[in-house]
């Protein structure tokens, strides 16, 4: 029996899109494939060995956090939660870069400034100041998790909240655990990236709507893998049907932005959807 086709907007299929590889030089094929569907998934990006030291040193800079009180970095509020074990965890960091030299040393990998043809921008650039920089999500069911699953939303409404025109952008993936359709995770929807303004601002009620749609494509990572997807993609992040420590996904995002320099530090505030996001994504 085949497998069953998810239907999208753009037909590819959950079991067999393609997964590449990201060298120095994007491909033609993957250029291609990244217009199309507004995404694409490079295995291994970083070795196992990597993903551990990462994931020791995002505990280090959450030890850290809570031991100062710390509740807001450059204006962006840090979300906290409880873990399988009952204890205080970090669930959203943002900004990690500016709090330890591994992961500042990871933005330093010339292989991600190979996706800036993907914008075509002669400004693009990884956002280490700006946007909330390297955030680490860290998803987790239990009884008092604040951060489990994220409404369907697009990154690019953040220019309209900065009073900007939307500019290009992507958001980049690294994924510190593996995950599957099964297990909640990332959900896109192919091709919305160059749908027009209409379907930009309202084919989803932002950060409210967490319901599955038909057209939606679950992507499975193993940890070191890194996806990209366009900033006008609607997406969204799936609660895992586990709870506890089946339940846990980690995953790291930076963005890759273009137009008007516009870094945040400690006296900035947080942005109007950051406020309304905190009573959305329990």
């Amino acid at each position: 029996m085949m497998p069953e086709q998810v239907e999208t907007d753009k037909s590819v299929r959950s079991d067999s899109y393609p997964r590449f590889t990201l060298g120095n030089k994007l491909t033609e094929e993957q250029l291609k494939f990244f217009d199309t569907y507004g995404f694409l998934h490079f295995k291994n990006f970083v070795s196992k060995e990597a993903v551990a030291e990462m994931l020791s040193e995002s505990q280090r800079v959450q030890d850290q956090w809570i031991a100062e009180g710390r509740k807001m970095v450059n204006g962006v509020p840090i979300k906290f939660g409880t873990d399988v074990d009952g204890k205080t965890i970090v669930q959203r960091f943002a900004f990690l870069n500016h709090f330890s030299p591994v992961f500042e040393e990871f933005l330093k990998d010339p292989r991600l400034e190979a996706l800036f043809d993907l914008i075509g921008a002669p400004d693009s650039r990884i956002g280490i100041n700006e946007k909330d920089g390297l955030v680490f999500n860290h998803y987790v069911n239990t009884a008092n998790s604040n951060y489990s699953q994220l409404g369907w939303h697009t990154d690019a409404l953040r220019d309209i909240f900065y009073g900007n025109k939307i500019m290009p952008m992507l958001n980049v993936g690294l994924h510190l655990d593996a995950s599957s359709p099964a297990n909640g995770g990332l959900r896109i929807l192919p091709g919305t990236h160059n749908k027009g303004i209409a379907t930009l601002l309202f084919r989803k009620v932002y950060y409210l709507s967490n319901k599955a749609d038909k057209k939606e494509l679950g992507l499975t990572v193993d940890p070191g893998d890194l996806t990209v997807h366009d900033g006008r993609i609607w997406h969204r992040v799936a609660q895992s049907p586990f709870f506890g420590e089946k339940s846990r996904r980690r995953v790291m995002y930076i963005p890759i932005i273009s137009g008007k320099y516009q870094p945040r530090d400690e006296s900035s505030k947080p942005l109007l959807y950051q406020r309304f996001q905190s009573i959305t994504d329990k």
